[in-house]
């Protein structure tokens, strides 16, 4: 299971996580690739050198458990760290596909046929329920069973076909046409409450999301609560008794493990990634230094639930060599943490790495001589937001206002600024200032959002006509070196306060992580209140 959701996960990048972004996806495969070649290499040669058994193991030290890795990072690394997150997380995409796949190769029984080609069929029907835009995920769990129990009896590891099979699930982005579908079946199911008409609002919510989002969703905590510690406690325990501590100290296996996870992965991925960049064949998330990636790359040694598993399939958890190994892997994964807070805290000092991160604070602050605010110029509360004309989810997220104004009345205040990323984004940002050297930036908004469809020069004038604005003075605004400038000045606005994607909110200057929707907004504005309503507002 637990390599399944790997698989998941990896596509989920794919469809529109890190890896949509080529340069990215490109150092993440530089750095997973050497992630994993270094540290085999490091254990083949302290194992090698020392003319000692157990070089078959070098399988041990290649993978990395993202959840520890991930967990250390939180309590160690740096105060703000999201997209280094990321960027481990990316590259961890690639270690453990190489890894589950030097498992399915290295790690293997002996291949039965019949069995392999069942699992194959499995295969391929996975990818031809994909392709059929099957929506429904009851197919492909069965399938997905049916190619566990025929891995299983083929020989091969069912950690590779875990992993294939998470990659054969469809993932896209949510799709505004399918949320709005779903909302229309909501609306029969409030007029008319029936079994039938609930049915038809779970098929319509359940289409808007896609399946590898939706498996995701539910076997990530069952997998992270019972399947990683499960198998953690049935491989982790260790009996020192009988001598072996002294013995694993002078064993060339428990230190090929212990080089290869803490220096192999240190070196692997922060040499790559410096050598990447140096060299222009990839680049780093914004707010991320190389000190923070030495400091991840130092983390990506607890190799953990991966390495034992390759020690049981290597040497057998009960064989002294395994128990060497197992002991090892411990090691490591106490060396990986301090010598990851020490990096983390060097990086901080020497080089000002303090965070790895998006900013999250507004830059510049709202400022009513040049920003458009509707309510208030001084009311409590802030709501900042940056739209695209074009963008099918800012017209409903920025339809919020009228909730959020009901709610608080003037108390709020509501500023818009342009962050244009579609191709009709840029020309649409120009005219809604035009409008607004008339006077009519708000009009403008409500009037186009419900008109997104056409937003091309022509329909741009024309709606220009029907609110009744100077149609001559609007066209030269339009082109105006003056308009473009401030349209600019919106857009380096949001590259400097984080906000990469339409709608981004800041509350009360701090920019909002995950949902918008009116609800949570409300409940941010109220948690952000500073004293004392300034008005009595209805509840």
């Amino acid at each position: 299971m637990f390599f399944f959701v790997v698989g998941l996960e990896v596509r989920q990048e794919f469809a529109h996580g890190a890896l949509r972004d080529t340069s990215r996806a490109r150092l993440a495969v530089i750095a997973g690739v050497a992630s994993v070649a270094l540290p085999a290499l490091v254990y083949v040669l302290v194992v090698g050198a020392a003319g000692a058994e157990g070089i078959e193991g070098w399988g041990a030290v290649v993978g990395t458990d993202t959840a520890f890795m991930l967990g250390a990072l939180a309590i160690v690394g740096p105060r703000l760290s999201g997209q280094l997150r990321v960027f481990l997380l990316t590259l961890t995409v690639v270690d453990d596909f190489l890894a589950v796949s030097i498992i399915g190769i290295f790690y293997s029984e002996e291949i039965r046929i019949v069995p392999l080609l069942v699992a194959l069929a499995c295969l391929l029907a996975l990818w031809l329920l994909g392709r059929s835009r099957q929506w429904s995920a009851a197919p492909y769990v069965l399938i997905v069973l049916g190619l566990w129990l025929a891995t299983l009896s083929s020989g091969v590891h069912a950690s590779l076909a875990g992993m294939i099979a998470g990659l054969l699930i469809p993932a896209y982005p949510t799709r505004r046409h399918k949320v709005v579908a779903a909302r229309q079946l909501f609306r029969d199911f409030w007029q008319s409450p029936s079994a039938s008409s609930a049915r038809a609002v779970g098929r319509g919510l359940s289409r808007g999301v896609s399946v590898n989002e939706r498996l995701h969703e539910y076997l990530r905590l069952p997998t992270a609560l019972l399947a990683v510690p499960i198998f953690a406690l049935a491989n982790a325990g260790v009996d020192l008794r009988g001598g072996l501590l002294v013995d694993s100290l002078g064993s060339p296996v428990t230190w090929g493990v212990v080089a290869g996870l803490v220096l192999g992965k240190l070196l692997g991925i922060g040499l790559a990634t410096l050598l990447a960049v140096r060299l222009g064949a990839g680049r780093l998330p914004e707010g991320v230094g190389m000190g923070s990636v030495f400091g991840g790359a130092a983390l990506s040694g607890i190799g953990f639930t991966v390495s034992l598993l390759i020690i049981g399939l290597a040497f057998g958890t009960t064989s002294d060599l395994g128990r060497q190994a197992t002991l090892g892997v411990f090691v490591a994964m106490v060396l990986a943490c301090v010598l990851g807070w020490a990096i983390f805290k060097v990086a901080a000092r020497r080089w000002g790495e303090e965070t790895a991160d998006l900013p999250m604070t507004l830059e510049p602050p709202v400022d009513p001589e040049v920003d458009h605010i509707r309510g208030p110029e001084d009311a409590q509360l802030t709501l900042v937001e940056f739209v695209d004309f074009e963008c099918p989810f800012c017209a409903h997220a920025t339809g919020s206002w009228e909730d959020l104004h009901e709610r608080f009345g003037d108390d709020l205040r509501y500023v818009v600024r342009h962050l244009p990323h579609h191709p009709h984004g840029p020309i649409a940002a120009r005219a809604a200032e035009a409008a607004a050297n008339q006077g009519m930036f708000w009009p403008w908004l409500d009037f186009v959002f419900t008109r997104q469809h056409a937003l091309e020069r022509d329909n741009l004038v024309d709606y220009a006509v029907e609110l009744g604005l100077d149609v001559e003075t609007f066209t030269e605004d339009l082109d105006s070196a003056e308009v473009a400038k401030r349209v600019e000045r919106d857009a380096a606005s949001a590259a400097d306060s984080g906000a990469h994607a339409t709608p981004t909110f800041f509350v009360e200057g701090c920019r909002l992580l995950g949902s918008y929707d009116a609800r949570t907004l409300t409940a941010m504005l109220e948690s952000s209140r500073r004293g004392t309503r300034t008005q009595e507002i209805p509840a």
